[in-house]
């Protein structure tokens, strides 16, 4: 086993793991519920964990959190012409899906 990915906000941790997940890429949640212990730890040691079960998973686990972390540019849908903010994975005005680079 590896570590990928460790933060203080439990929530991000679970992100990447669900983002991983959906990939096909097995992994371990470890210090799920340390941070109960946070006053008898170090902050950092109660941080939730992210771990690898497949070595092998490393390049590209990290490639897809990497692309996590970008930021993605607006774009217009191809049907309507309507402009789209990033987070928007379908057009809000059609329903057109966003164009795949």
């Amino acid at each position: 086993m590896k570590l990928i990915y460790t933060h203080e906000n439990r929530l991000l941790v679970e992100l990447a793991r669900s983002k991983l997940e959906l990939a096909g890429i097995a992994v371990f949640l470890k210090n799920e519920f340390a941070q109960g212990a946070a006053g008898e730890l170090a902050p950092h040691q109660a941080w939730a964990e992210l771990w690898l079960e497949r070595e092998r998973d490393f390049e590209r686990a990290t490639q897809l959190l990497r692309q996590a972390d970008e930021p993605q540019a607006d774009w217009g849908c191809r049907a309507c012409g309507e402009a789209n903010g990033a987070a928007f994975d379908y057009c809000w005005h059609c329903g057109e899906p966003r164009p795949h680079a």
